[in-house]
């Protein structure tokens, strides 16, 4: 299992946020969120889903790696999963 999930940082809407990702497949990804963090797929980013603060510690514990967020973007990026962002 490669879920890989960055420092609850990222400031929105007076919570701090983490990315969760996958650097082998969505699937595993969704598969992930779905068992542990019981989170609706609707959440899913378009590569990843953001975690709330509250939500670190369980993804952590439940097998996701703790990396820093330059290390998940360079091996999503890496495995090919990394979606650009559409300009609005």
């Amino acid at each position: 299992m490669a879920v890989l999930i960055d420092s609850p940082v990222w400031p929105w809407r007076g919570r701090r946020w983490s990315h969760l990702v996958s650097d082998v497949s969505y699937e595993e990804l969704h598969a992930f969120v779905d068992a542990e963090l019981g989170i609706p797929r609707r959440a899913f980013q378009g590569d990843h889903y953001d975690i709330p603060e509250d939500l670190y510690d369980v993804a952590v514990t439940a097998g996701a790696q703790a990396v820093g967020a330059r290390e998940l973007l360079s091996r999503l990026r890496a495995a090919g999963l990394r979606r650009k962002k559409h300009a609005t």
